[in-house]
């Protein structure tokens, strides 16, 4: 019997969106070497990805959590963690099934009651801390959530330039955030304003153009 699993990549961020994947199939039937993304090499997640993709017995589902969608006053990233793991799963489930996903909260109970009641149709989760090293189903998630994130890092770096990996720890992202608000006097769409590095970028403008006075 198919089952699935769910994990997210791309919560901390500065630039880009959050993605999570949803995969499911039988546990047995995936590719061997599956583990967390975060312990595969890029040339190694995109080659199981692929792999999963073009599985006929395979099927995935992925959500996006834009910037936008993020900076919103009105919610906040445990909320938007929960909604992208629904939306994953309401992507690609349309019967009742039963799954893991990686629990991204402190209580991952809590966590899999929010995300079971959120989804499109009735579903069984279970929802445990490390599950993408625990479980197959999950460690492909992770892999699939991981490929399309960096995906979408590649396609604003065609955009934009040398824009880094999007986290605020990277000197390069920071470097682009000071470079762009410098030269247009705001942040870029793709960048999450209300992280602390994208207001510590505009600051840093602001303070220089007083400077300059």
């Amino acid at each position: 019997m198919n089952e699935f699993g769910v994990d997210e990549a791309g919560k901390g961020p500065v630039l880009g969106p959050m993605v999570a994947a949803c995969v499911v199939a039988q546990p047995d039937a995936l590719p061997t070497g599956i583990d967390d993304s975060k312990k595969l090499s890029a040339t190694r997640r995109e080659s199981l990805a692929t792999r999963l993709v073009q599985d006929p017995t395979v099927s995935v589902g992925v959500a996006r959590i834009s910037p936008a969608r993020i900076d919103d006053p009105t919610t906040d990233m445990n909320t938007l963690t929960v909604a992208a793991h629904a939306e994953a799963i309401s992507e690609v489930i349309s019967s009742s099934m039963a799954g893991v996903v990686d629990g991204a909260d402190t209580d991952p109970a809590r966590f899999a009651r929010r995300v079971t009641d959120r989804v499109s149709v009735p579903v069984e989760i279970t929802a445990e801390h490390g599950a993408d090293e625990a479980y197959p189903l999950v460690g492909a998630a992770s892999v699939i959530a991981k490929v399309e994130r960096d995906s979408a890092i590649t396609a604003l770096g065609a955009e934009y330039g040398d824009i880094g990996s999007g986290y605020p720890s990277d000197p390069t992202t920071r470097a682009f955030l000071a470079e762009y608000v410098g030269e247009h006097g705001h942040l870029p769409e793709c960048a999450r304003t209300s992280w602390k590095t994208a207001k510590e970028a505009l600051a840093a403008a602001e303070q220089s153009a007083l400077d300059s006075f």
